[in-house]
């Protein structure tokens, strides 16, 4: 038995060996006792496994197979069911062992028998559940089939389809209700002032009240209603909000906190514990703003689209989203999002910029370029949509010239907020200083800061001084250099 467990399995079963075996000793008896007969029975057990081979080769069965995810894309640590239809589309006959090839995250592939005991109309159905507790793009399958010739002799395995992909996106985590949005409700409206000239699709009516001045007395509706009805001080345009996601190898790679896997088995996707808390941050807060009616715009550090680089976007393009259809949107395209841009830190080059920076010389200006992070590009697009909402930057480990050059941007948020993910909380206070001064309420937070707990700190000592400081900034004060 030692000796067939070590023959290979993926030609001949024990019977096929065993045949071979037989041939093989009765052609050695037949050319020693010279007897013709045993020399026939020799080629006919050689033969046989060596024609049920050939056969298991060239007339192997064809089968059809259908994949479906329900969901079809799960959060981390969620569960998604896998169905399988089986059909075969050429005649055969025999029971066929079939293996659904998996990912190493997901265990043990499963295997079954086709048909299956409640197969109906020549198709089999299975059914077994995934979980990951990692984001990314996993393919699952092929499935293999591993079939035999009609007298068990020998054996065929090969792959009956591609497999498909399965996308896994980070889970958002609750957040609290803070001062982020300002003014706005929980509905995404806000208070603002009447216009001179409002238009029917602007102004929101509603019954009068007592103490309300009768100069806000809508007519037209008041002699439509026959009551009298008083103009809303709220506008019914929806509310933006923009993030800038940091996705700099360099910002992220830094420190020894950080556990990089370019290679992480199926999914080959380089990231870093700070880079999956600053997804989980954008998953979080994207749909905590989602929830109150806002758009969404998500670009990256260099005014790119955020997603531009990530294989899960269905529209790497994309910069504006909104709605249900545009969360999940988001949610997708997270799935993949990487760290990209060099692999080496130049610190000479930050030292040079800082000096430049410092001296005022007109050296500094030419670092501004299209390689440099939050450069005129970023700004541009932000000014585009100056004060419509508010904007929030997660982003790594900053050099105080690039904390410089990304300072001003808040200036085009009606608030600005900023996490700064690193690997030291306690040593980024001459950045926090710069933001902080030009109208940023920011934050240093590590991979093991709880989310919440830094969401929830933008609303320590209250919005309004970091509306003061912003306003600030825009009057003319400058920008600490």
């Amino acid at each position: 038995m030692a000796l067939m467990d070590r023959l290979p399995k993926h030609l001949f079963t024990n019977r096929g060996w065993g045949l071979l075996a037989a041939g093989a000793l009765s052609l050695g008896c037949a050319y020693v006792m010279g007897r013709r007969d045993l020399l026939t029975l020799a080629v006919l057990l050689i033969l046989l496994p060596l024609v049920a081979l050939a056969g298991v080769r060239v007339l192997k069965p064809k089968f059809q197979v259908y994949r479906e995810f329900n969901p079809s894309t799960v959060e981390t640590s969620g569960t998604t069911t896998v169905r399988l239809a089986v059909a075969r589309s050429s005649y055969s006959t025999g029971h066929v062992i079939m293996e659904e090839q998996l990912p190493p995250r997901f265990g043990e592939p499963p295997a079954f028998r086709f048909p299956a005991r409640s197969a109906s109309g020549g198709t089999s159905r299975y059914e077994y559940h995934l979980r990951s507790g990692k984001r990314g793009q996993f393919r699952i399958g092929p499935v293999t089939a591993e079939f035999s010739d009609p007298f068990g002799l020998s054996l065929r395995r090969h792959a009956i389809d591609d497999g498909d992909i399965l996308t896994v996106t980070p889970a958002a985590v609750e957040l609290p209700v803070t001062g982020l949005a300002g003014a706005r409700g929980n509905d995404g409206v806000t208070a603002t002032r009447i216009r001179a000239n409002p238009s029917d699709d602007d102004i929101m009516t509603r019954e009068y009240r007592h103490g309300d001045p009768m100069r806000r007395v809508h007519w037209a509706a008041t002699a439509r209603h026959g009551q009298l009805m008083v103009r809303q001080e709220e506008s019914v345009t929806t509310p933006e909000a923009t993030l800038i996601l940091d996705q700099r190898f360099t910002a992220f790679a830094a420190g020894t906190g950080s556990v990089f896997g370019s290679h992480d088995e199926n999914s080959d996707l380089v990231t870093s514990t700070n880079f999956e808390w600053m997804v989980t941050a954008a998953m979080s807060i994207t749909a905590h703003l989602a929830e109150r009616n806002y758009s969404l715009r998500l670009l990256d550090a260099f005014g790119s689209p955020a997603f531009h680089r990530s294989r899960s976007a269905s529209d790497a393009e994309a910069e504006e989203f909104a709605g249900v259809g545009g969360l999940q949107a988001i949610a997708e395209s997270l799935a993949a999002v990487e760290l990209s841009g060099p692999r080496h830190t130049r610190p000479e080059h930050h030292r040079t910029e800082q000096i430049s920076d410092k001296e005022g010389s007109p050296g500094s200006a030419g670092t501004e370029n299209a390689d440099s992070p939050f450069n005129d590009r970023l700004m541009d697009k932000l000014s585009a949509h100056r004060l419509r909402g508010p904007l929030l930057a997660l982003v790594g480990n900053l050099t105080p010239a690039e904390a410089r050059t990304l300072a001003p941007a808040a200036g085009y948020g009606a608030n600005a907020f900023a996490l700064v993910i690193t690997d030291a909380a306690r040593n980024n206070e001459e950045i926090l200083e710069i933001l902080r001064v030009a109208g940023w309420r920011a934050a240093a937070v590590t991979s093991k800061t709880q989310l919440t707990a830094a969401w929830s700190a933008f609303d320590a000592g209250g919005i309004v001084a970091a509306a003061d400081a912003a306003m600030d900034v825009r009057r003319g004060a400058a920008v600490p250099r």
